[in-house]
Parts: structure tokens; C-alpha cells; sequence
């Protein structure tokens, strides 16, 4: 008896050894390919300029790899396998015991489980490849990612499939905040669902929230300092081609209508002040410019919502966001309407 209940006590203990502190994590994994023992599996997550950066490494030793450490809230991250930098195992690294097998051959295809988000994360995983094998139509897959929301209210994983949906432009604005306000408020608290919960707050019909930035003098210039009966607010870069392609209709444009009541105030982008310059010098944007200098970090972008360029938002005289995006001659026909011409 006193020998079992030793076993016991040091059963429990060895348990108790492995649970994890609060916001830790330990990533388990396993490669089932010999040829991979003494290679590095590195730990990525989204961020810096390439878009994805280094967290850490460890070497695969007998077919098993681990990572632990701790963690604030759930990311969407990355597993990659020295020498075969293209390809990448994807998943949510959260608190708890994540698992992941390492499918060498296709890292995407790696079963990821252990967690809540990851194994919902996985499910969704399975459900998109089987409509990719039936060729689905984007009806079906949008009618499929609806359905995954609603049905799983605390995933993380919803967060990007609502932004897919928002870009796929299939579902109005009001069906896709209705998937949003679904969500449970845990994720709503995220990065990214903060950043979804943005774009709510300009939508049409909403007023554009001020904000201020240096101007290329270094002069601080705020939305409200800009105002006129129509306001274009143009989120553009010295290194976004489509934006510097449009300019010379926005400026015609700007040229034509300014005295009748037209204002834009621009917000870069950019990164380097020094292209940035060089750029509305090139093209002839004698308007109000603004820039924080922050690339995709720029926090009026955030607060816009803006997630690509060039992007646009139109406001009347009351600062009321009437219209998004438009380019050429419809943003032309809209703003001589919104100024009674």
C-alpha cells in the first residue's frame, strides 16, 4: 500500500510539474521524417517589413520539437523548417497546450490541435479545402464562412474570416456587422477584432472621426483644419501604384472644384519622408498632406479601417462619410452633386 500511494504522490507531482502557468504556452510537435532530425523549426509570427518575422528556434531531435514560453492574447503565427523557407504550418498561438504534426511534404496541411482556437481553427482548415476540391462556387464559400461564424461565436479565427468576407464585397456592410456584433466579446477584444469594430464607425452614414498628423513641414494639421463643403480623404504612398496612376484625375479634379468648395487632405502611408515629399512634388498635390510615417502601422489607418490603398472617403459639409472608394469620373460625378453643381 505505502508503495502505491508513493506512485500516486509522485504521479501527481510529475502532473502538477507539467501544467502550465498562466498565459504560457508549450507548442508539442513532431515530424514524422528521420531526414529532419538536427534541422531548425522556427517559430514566426506577423510583423516587421517582410511581413512576418522570427519569434524563436529549436532543433527537431528524434522526430519532436517544442516551444514554450508566454503570451498575451491569441496571433495568428507561423512554423517554418530550415531549408524550406516558402512553405509554412499556420496557427493560433494562444495559452495552453498547442500540438502541432508537421507535415513535411505540405506544411499547410499539418494537423494542429490541443487547443480551442486551434482545433476550431483546424475544422475551418478542413472545411475550406473540402470546397476547394469541389471547386465550390464563391456563393457557396461565402454562404459556408456566414455559417462558420454564427455556428462558433468564440473562434478567433473569425475575425479574418469576417475581414475576407468584407473584402470579398459579396454580403452588405449590415449583414457582415450583424456577424460581427454575433461575436463573443472576448474576441471582439482582440487586435484584430478592435480593428473589424473600426470600420464600423465609418461607415456610410456615420461622421468621420477627427484625427492629426505632421504635416511636411512638421506643422501638426488635423481633418477638422481641412474641412470644406465636400472633403476627400485620400489614404495613398509614394510607393503605391494605383494611387500615384489616379492622382493626376484627382488633381484635375481638385483643380476644377476647389474654389467651389473642395478639399482633400491626403494621408500617407509611407515610411521614408523623403519619398513621400518627392512624391507630392512629382505629382502636383497641392492639397493638405499628412503622415505619421508608419507604413501599415499608421494609426489613422487603423482607425479608418484602411487595410488597402488608395482608399477614399467622402464627406458633406457636416463631415457625414456619404461615400467610400470611388475613383475617376463617379468620385467626380459625386462630388459636384454633394456641391449642388
Amino acid at each position: 500500500m505505502k508503495k502505491i500511494l508513493l506512485l500516486l504522490a509522485f504521479s501527481a507531482a510529475f502532473i502538477s510539474c507539467n501544467k502550465l502557468a498562466e498565459n504560457e504556452y508549450e507548442i508539442t510537435g513532431t515530424v514524422a521524417d528521420a531526414s529532419m532530425d538536427g534541422k531548425n523549426i522556427i517559430l514566426e509570427k506577423q510583423g516587421g517589413y517582410m511581413g512576418i518575422m522570427p519569434v524563436d528556434t529549436v532543433k527537431i531531435e528524434n522526430g519532436k520539437f517544442v516551444f514554450k514560453d508566454t503570451v498575451s492574447a491569441p496571433s495568428l503565427s507561423f512554423l517554418s523548417i530550415e531549408g524550406i523557407p516558402t512553405q509554412k504550418a499556420t496557427f493560433i498561438l494562444e495559452k495552453g497546450n498547442i500540438t502541432i504534426a508537421i507535415n513535411k511534404d505540405t506544411l499547410r496541411s499539418s494537423k494542429i490541435g490541443g487547443t480551442f482556437n486551434n482545433e476550431q481553427f483546424y475544422n475551418y482548415s478542413e472545411l475550406m479545402k473540402d470546397h476547394q476540391k469541389k471547386n465550390s462556387s464563391l456563393e457557396d464559400i461565402v454562404a459556408s464562412n456566414t455559417k462558420f461564424v454564427k455556428e462558433n461565436p468564440k473562434a478567433y479565427i473569425n475575425v479574418f474570416i469576417i475581414d475576407q468576407l468584407m473584402r470579398s464585397r459579396q454580403l452588405e456592410e449590415s449583414e457582415i456587422k450583424a456577424l460581427y456584433d454575433g461575436l463573443d466579446t472576448e474576441v471582439k477584444n482582440t487586435k484584430e477584432g478592435k480593428e473589424i469594430g473600426n470600420l464600423f464607425t465609418t461607415s456610410i452614414g456615420s461622421t468621420a472621426p477627427d484625427f492629426s498628423a505632421p504635416n511636411p513641414e512638421g506643422n501638426t494639421v488635423s481633418l477638422k483644419n481641412a474641412m470644406g463643403k465636400v472633403t476627400i480623404i485620400d489614404f495613398w504612398a509614394s510607393w503605391c501604384k494605383p494611387c500615384r496612376m489616379e492622382n493626376p484625375n484627382v488633381v484635375a479634379m481638385y483643380n476644377e472644384l476647389h474654389d467651389k468648395g473642395l478639399n482633400i487632405i491626403g494621408v500617407s502611408l509611407d515610411k521614408d519622408g523623403e519619398a513621400w515629399k518627392k512624391a507630392i512634388a512629382e505629382d502636383s498635390l497641392t492639397w493638405s498632406h499628412i503622415s505619421n510615417l508608419k507604413f501599415w502601422e499608421d494609426p489613422i489607418a487603423k482607425q479608418y479601417g484602411v487595410q488597402s490603398i488608395p482608399a477614399t472617403f467622402i464627406l458633406d459639409a457636416k463631415g457625414k462619410i456619404v461615400a467610400k472608394n470611388l475613383r475617376g469620373e463617379e468620385l467626380k460625378a459625386k462630388v459636384k452633386e454633394l456641391l449642388g453643381e
